[in-house]
């Protein structure tokens, strides 16, 4: 690896400040999901199956919007698409606190249809600030980025819901991701090269057999990091260590940020299934660490390192397969299909681990995900990085 790539990138103008500012945006938007659940189980009062239920309609919800934002960002621009994200989540985070539990069900499902896309914007922005040989070295510090976020952004929800139990928890991630959009509606940060006017492309051509192949690989590396998260927490719970849980999944994404940094230096793409297969290889080691802590957590270590690779590779591999008119499109298929291996990965994890235990739902992580990489294979749709698509 070289760090000359990276310093390339960081030089490179508006990739600093567009980074940081979606950095910002991003924080507030991964702690959603754990202030929704907080306040379903400390302020509605129900328990964790009503929670994991508002949650998965904001999963479905986001799994069907996302395309669909992305075609219009495709088309529209980028402000167009905040503006109408701003405007539906302050009607969302004004009301939800207020709203009885079937109501908060619905309400949760609609306004994740047109969520902040906050996360595939900022692939699509560093994209479109640096050249196509620095791609790899941006999406790597991008992916790098989300950790930060993850690390960040689900401790903010645990902390808003456990010392300002009730509305006011609500009403303060709400309006960090309404300004989070206005933020991003305010720098506005180029979606296309040399900051070309919107104009979408359909989707015809570029969507064939490899990009499904990519498409499916991200589906798989979801599956098996849900799986895994949710198998670290059955297992310190099982060890009685649930206080330690937040520190294995820091442990968790420090070793994904160094797999990150030190593929973004690769000077050569790696095809995605193969990135997904080697996260299933080191993930299997987990099944016979659950007797120590300390043999635990270098365990997760290991099964993280991978994680930032690989989906740096999917977003690379994406953006380079889909033409500029259409990568609003396309990285919306990867959020939908990162949603859907999240959306898959926990109750086929969850199911195992009530049945057998935690150490089992690490092997059928590792194992699905080995599985999903052989399938790509035999499919002929291995998701490898191809020559760039001729934009228009």
């Amino acid at each position: 690896m070289s760090l000359n790539a990276y310093r390339s990138v960081l030089r490179t103008p508006q990739v600093v400040p567009t980074m940081l500012v979606v950095l910002l945006a991003r924080i507030p938007i991964t702690g959603v999901g754990m202030t929704l659940t907080m306040h379903v189980l400390l302020a509605l009062d129900h328990g964790y199956a009503a929670a994991g239920l508002v949650g998965m309609a904001a999963t479905a919800g986001s799994a069907i919007g996302s395309p669909l934002l992305g075609r219009m960002l495709d088309r529209r621009g980028l402000r167009a698409v905040v503006g109408v994200s701003i405007v539906v989540e302050a009607l969302f985070w004004l009301t939800a606190p207020l709203l009885s539990y079937p109501v908060l069900l619905v309400t949760a499902f609609l306004s994740s249809l047109a969520a902040l896309p906050v996360m595939s914007l900022g692939r699509q922005a560093l994209t479109a600030l640096v050249p196509e040989s620095g791609r790899r070295t941006a999406l790597a510090l991008d992916s790098m980025a989300v950790e930060l976020a993850f690390m960040a952004g689900p401790a903010l929800g645990v902390f808003l819901g456990t010392h300002f139990t009730g509305r006011p928890a609500m009403w303060v991630i709400g309006t960090a991701v309404v300004l989070s959009g206005l933020l991003l509606w305010v720098v506005d940060p180029p979606l296309r090269a040399g900051g070309a006017a919107p104009g979408g492309q359909a989707p015809r051509g570029w969507l064939d057999r490899r990009l499904l192949g990519v498409l499916i690989s991200a589906g798989g590396a979801t599956f098996l990091l849900t799986g895994v998260e949710l198998a670290t927490v059955a297992q310190m719970r099982a060890q009685g260590l649930t206080g330690w849980t937040g520190a294995a999944i820091v442990v968790m994404c420090a070793a994904s940020l160094v797999g990150g940094f030190w593929y973004g230096g690769f000077e050569r793409p790696v095809p995605v299934w193969a990135l997904m297969a080697g996260m299933g290889v080191l993930t299997l080691p987990l099944v016979v660490a659950g007797g120590s802590p300390w043999l635990l957590g270098a365990a997760l270590a290991l099964s993280s390192f991978l994680c930032a690779p690989t989906l740096t590779a999917t977003g690379e591999a994406i953006t380079t397969m889909a033409p500029e008119g259409a990568r609003g499109t396309a990285l919306g298929l990867q959020g939908t299909a990162f949603t859907l291996g999240s959306a898959l990965g926990q109750p086929v994890v969850g199911w195992t681990i009530d049945r057998v235990g935690p150490s089992t739902g690490f092997a059928v992580a590792a194992l699905g995900s080995l599985a999903i990489a052989g399938l790509v294979v035999l499919l002929g749709v291995r998701g490898r990085t191809p020559e760039p698509v001729a934009a228009g």
